[in-house]
């Protein structure tokens, strides 16, 4: 799929008829291998899933993967994770997965990291009052600067105060990578956020 899909005709226009309307969309961004995607797909059929990825062999290969399933849910787009959430409209989103972006371990790198605060600005505008955004490394020093970064986006509430963060995973298939340090003995940081819901008394929609 185009990233310019995403614009025009959006995902009203790039989803099956069957869905809701709006589509009630949920973007994994860098879906790596694809396990979460597909099982988040298939646990969720009435929901939308976009999932990006920069890496071209990894969009064909998830690609023939799904084409081998029924699933009709799911959309695929090469693509950094910026630029293709900058094609999403404004409060169309009703959740993020970032699981396991690449830390950028070396100082000199770490304006590369997917999680600066222009970036959580953009998927927040973009969620849905209640929307959620989870997100999750392995990476103690990058744990602490996710740790700095989210609280700083005033559109967003953490769901784990007042703990910031939690070492269980949240309720969804782990991923090879997951799988992997677990047997290795390492822990991980899940990080909860939830787009703030204007006015009182209303709870948290599009939680995973």
């Amino acid at each position: 799929m185009s990233l310019e899909a995403l614009r025009d005709p959006g995902p009203d226009g790039i989803f099956p008829a069957r869905l809701p309307r709006p589509v009630p969309l949920v973007v994994d961004v860098g879906f790596g291998r694809g396990e979460l995607l597909l099982w988040l797909a298939c646990a969720e059929p009435e929901r939308a899933y976009l999932g990006i990825e920069y890496s071209g062999k990894r969009v064909l290969k998830m690609a023939r993967r799904l084409a081998k399933t029924e699933l009709d849910n799911v959309r695929l787009v090469q693509a950094t994770a910026e630029s293709a959430v900058a094609e999403l409209a404004p409060a169309s989103v009703q959740g993020f997965w970032v699981n396991f972006p690449d830390p950028w371990p070396k100082k000199r790198h770490h304006r590369r990291r997917l999680l600066q605060p222009d970036f959580v600005r953009a998927m927040a505008e973009r969620l849905v009052p209640g929307g959620f955004l989870e997100v999750a490394t392995d990476h103690v020093e990058y744990a602490e600067w996710i740790q700095e970064v989210l609280p700083i986006e005033a559109r967003l509430e953490c769901r784990t105060a007042p703990l910031a963060f939690r070492r269980e995973p949240p309720a969804r298939a782990p991923t090879a990578y997951e799988l992997e340090w677990r047997a290795q003995g390492r822990s991980a940081h899940y990080f909860s956020y939830t787009r703030r819901v204007d006015g009182e008394g209303e709870g948290p929609k599009g939680s995973p």
